[in-house]
C-alpha cells in the first residue's frame, strides 16, 4: 500500500447500505492516518450496518444524515458540504445509489449531495454478482463514467470473491487500502504525489555577516520550520533545493542542501536555482553586514568598543518576486514579528511583492522550539490562521496548500 501523504485534503465519504459499509470504518482510518481531513454522509440504509457514533468517532466530524437538519443548515448545508470536498468518495456504492447518481434523481442526502458537487466522484461498488453483473447496473456505471464536463467518475472495483449471501463472483467493495491508492492517483499527480515536476527554492536558518574572522551578526533562528517545509514539499513530489544558512540540522531526505554563510552567498544560491515554480523563503535574514570586514581579530583597546559601519543587506525576498522570467510561480515570505502581526505581515507582504506571508509571533517559545503557531496571508486579502502545533504539521499545512494552488 502507498504511503503517499493526503495532508491538507478534504474527503467526503458517502456510506451506502450493504454488509461492506464495515470497511468504510478502516477507509476512514486509513485516511486520517494519511492526513486527510474526512467528513461523513450516512444514508438510512447504511445506518443499519454502521453506527453515526463510530464514523463521528472516527472523522472528529458529525455525520450527516438527513437532507434538511437546520442544524447543518445553518452552518455547512447540504450543498456546502459538496463544495466542501476535493473528492466524493462513495463506498459502499449500491445500486440505487448507482442508479440514483446516473439518472440525476435526488430525493435523499446522498443522492442530492451527488448531484449537487462539483468535485470529482469515486465510486467503491459493492452488490450480488447478478445485481452488478446486471446490463441495467453496467449501464448505469458507464454512463457515469462517460458524462462530460469539468469533474469525472471513476471507479475502483469490484473485487471478485465470495459474497455474503453465499454466492461467488465480482461484486464485493475493494479493500480499503485498495480505494486509499485510488484516492491518492485521483488526488496526486503521475507517481501519486501532487507536487510531481515542480521546483522548489526554499531558504532557512538564519545568515551569519561576519565582523572579524572571529565575530559575526547573526540571529536566534534555528532553521527547523524552513527545514521542515522542504522535507514537505519533498514528499508532495517536489524536486527541492534548500538554501542553508548556519544550522545544526541533518539535511531532509531527498533534497539538496546548499551551504551558504552571509546574505549576500544566501542571494547568490538562490538566483543560481531559478527559474522554479515555488520559492518559499523562510529564513532569517540578517537586515545589515558590517561595511568592511576586518582582516584580524578586532583586539580590545584603551580607546573603548570599535564602532561598526553597517550597510543594507540584499533584499532577497524582494528580489526573488520581482516580475520577470525568472520569477517563480508562487513566492512565499516569512514574517517573525514581536508586536501588530497583522498589520506587519500584510505591509510586508504588499513592500515585497510576493504572494503569500506566513506570518509568526516570535515573542515567546519560538526560536529553537519544535512548535508554531502561523497566520498565512494571502494577496485577495485572506488569512488563515494555524492555531499552535509541531512545525512539521505547520510545513505539511503549507505544503498541501500550495499543492491546492497549483490544482
Amino acid at each position: 500500500m502507498t504511503t503517499t501523504s493526503l495532508y491538507g485534503r478534504k474527503i467526503l465519504l458517502i456510506v451506502g447500505g450493504g454488509i461492506a459499509a464495515y470497511k468504510a470504518l478502516e477507509l476512514t482510518r486509513l485516511l486520517k492516518k494519511s492526513g486527510a481531513e474526512v467528513m461523513s454522509l450516512l444514508t438510512a440504509a447504511g445506518a443499519e450496518f454502521v453506527t453515526p457514533m463510530s464514523l463521528a468517532a472516527l472523522t472528529g466530524h458529525p455525520v450527516r444524515q438527513a437532507l434538511f437538519m437546520p442544524e447543518d443548515e445553518t452552518a455547512m448545508g447540504h450543498i456546502e458540504l459538496s463544495r466542501w470536498a476535493d473528492l466524493v468518495v462513495v463506498a459502499p456504492a449500491t445500486a440505487g445509489l448507482i442508479a440514483k447518481a446516473a439518472n440525476g434523481l435526488a430525493d435523499d442526502l446522498a443522492s442530492t449531495t451527488l448531484l449537487a458537487t462539483d468535485k470529482k466522484v469515486l465510486l467503491a461498488p459493492a452488490m450480488n454478482v447478478r445485481m452488478w453483473l446486471h446490463p441495467a447496473v453496467q449501464a448505469n456505471v458507464e454512463r457515469l463514467k462517460g458524462f462530460d464536463g469539468f469533474h469525472g467518475v471513476a471507479v475502483v472495483g469490484p473485487d471478485e470473491g465470495e459474497m455474503a449471501c453465499g454466492e461467488f463472483g465480482p461484486g464485493r467493495m475493494a479493500e480499503p487500502a485498495a480505494i486509499l491508492s485510488a484516492i491518492q492517483g485521483l488526488l496526486a499527480g503521475p507517481d501519486g504525489r501532487p507536487l510531481t515536476g515542480r521546483t522548489a527554492v526554499v531558504t532557512a536558518g538564519p545568515t551569519f555577516e561576519p565582523i572579524d574572522p572571529v565575530r559575526g551578526l547573526t540571529n536566534r533562528s534555528s532553521g527547523k520550520q524552513g527545514y521542515a517545509i522542504a522535507q514537505a514539499l519533498a514528499e508532495l513530489g517536489a524536486t527541492v533545493t534548500l538554501v542553508s544558512g548556519p544550522v545544526a540540522l541533518e539535511a531532509p531526505v531527498g533534497v539538496e542542501r546548499v551551504w551558504v554563510e552571509a546574505a549576500t552567498e544566501m542571494q547568490a544560491a538562490v538566483e543560481a536555482r531559478l527559474p522554479a515554480d515555488i520559492a518559499v523563503m523562510s529564513a532569517a535574514v540578517a537586515d545589515w553586514r558590517v561595511d568592511g570586514v576586518a582582516s584580524g581579530k578586532i583586539k580590545k583597546a584603551p580607546g573603548g568598543p570599535p564602532s561598526l559601519a553597517l550597510i543594507e543587506n540584499p533584499d532577497i525576498l524582494a528580489g526573488v518576486s520581482k516580475p520577470g522570467k525568472a520569477r517563480p510561480t508562487l513566492v512565499i515570505g516569512f514574517a517573525a514579528e514581536t508586536t501588530d502581526l497583522e498589520a506587519n505581515a500584510r505591509a510586508k507582504l504588499s513592500r515585497k511583492g510576493c504572494d503569500w506571508i506566513v506570518g509568526n509571533d516570535v515573542s515567546d517559545d519560538v526560536f529553537g522550539a519544535d512548535g508554531n503557531a502561523v497566520t498565512l496571508f494571502t494577496r485577495d486579502g485572506a488569512a488563515e490562521s494555524w492555531p499552535r502545533q509541531s512545525k512539521t504539521e505547520v510545513a505539511r499545512k503549507l505544503a498541501a496548500r500550495i499543492a491546492d494552488q497549483f490544482g
